[in-house]
């Protein structure tokens, strides 16, 4: 008697936490995928994936956009600074001032 209630309160005790740990374990390595993190094989080693060379094509041609926006993103920033010193410049702002003054152009 006492043996049968044992295993009817324990048994599905043991399922829950067993199936909370694989839960657990899912959860983790969807988390590690998801974050670019190398998953583990049985020993605990990193396992990476395997490259080929498509891949390797692909990255080099991201790098190289990469260095050509950044190279264009530094010649827009050139420019928005020297339009940034023309229309804080004291004289142009008393130019416009001179001109709206002087009224709608004829």
């Amino acid at each position: 008697m006492v043996d049968l209630m044992l295993v009817r309160e324990v048994v599905p005790m043991a399922f829950g936490i067993g199936a909370m740990g694989v839960a657990g374990w899912v959860f983790t390595t969807w988390l590690r995928v998801k974050n670019g993190y190398p998953l583990e094989d049985g020993w605990g080693g990193a396992v990476y994936p395997k490259t080929n060379d498509e891949t390797v094509e692909r990255v080099k041609l991201l790098g190289a956009e990469n260095a050509q926006l950044r190279a264009e993103m530094g010649a827009v920033k050139d420019r928005l600074a020297t339009i940034e010193r023309i229309v804080t410049d004291s004289s142009y702002r008393l130019d416009r001032e001179i001109d709206t003054l002087r009224g709608p152009a004829n």
